[in-house]
C-alpha cells in the first residue's frame, strides 16, 4: 500500500516542521498530492489519519486537507506548456502505473502536443507537497 507509506511521511515532515516552527498543536496540515502520482486520495487521507501516533498530543485534532495539483508540461525544445490531457498516457495500463512509481518515465510515453518532442520538464503536478501547516504554541513560557 503506497499510501500508507506516503501518508507516513507527511505527517513524519510535518512534524518536523511544527517543531521548527515552534507549533505545539497542529490543527490543519494542508498536503498537495501530484497528479502523476496517482494516488487514491480517499485512501491517502485514510492512511494519513491511520499513522498519526497516539500519543503525540500534537496532533490530537489535527484535520488534514489535502488537494490535487494538476500535472503541467513544459516543452524544452519549442516551449510549449500543457498537461497531461493534451498527452497521451494512458492512466489505466502498464503506461499509467509506470508513471505512477516513476514519475519521469512519463518522458517514454508523452510528446508535446506541438512539435511532438520527448524533451519536456514536468513543471507542477509531480510528488507530495506540505503546502502548509496551521497551529499554535503554548504560551506556558
Amino acid at each position: 500500500m503506497h499510501e500508507l507509506a506516503l501518508a507516513d511521511s507527511v505527517v513524519k515532515a510535518a512534524l518536523q516542521a511544527a517543531d521548527d516552527a515552534g507549533i505545539t498543536r497542529i490543527g490543519r496540515i494542508v498536503v498537495k498530492v501530484g497528479e502523476l502520482q496517482q494516488i487514491e486520495k480517499d485512501l491517502f487521507e485514510f492512511s494519513l489519519t491511520s499513522v498519526i501516533p497516539s500519543q503525540d498530543p500534537r496532533l490530537a485534532d489535527a484535520e488534514f486537507d489535502v488537494a490535487e495539483e494538476a500535472v503541467r508540461f513544459a516543452c524544452r525544445a519549442c516551449g510549449t506548456e500543457y498537461g497531461r490531457s493534451d498527452v497521451d498516457i494512458d492512466s489505466a495500463g502498464d503506461e499509467g502505473e509506470a508513471v505512477h512509481f516513476i514519475p519521469e518515465l512519463s518522458h517514454a510515453f508523452a510528446r508535446c502536443p506541438s512539435c511532438a518532442s520527448p524533451d519536456f520538464d514536468i513543471t507542477q503536478g509531480r510528488g507530495i507537497t506540505l503546502e502548509r501547516i496551521e497551529g499554535s504554541a503554548d504560551d506556558a513560557d
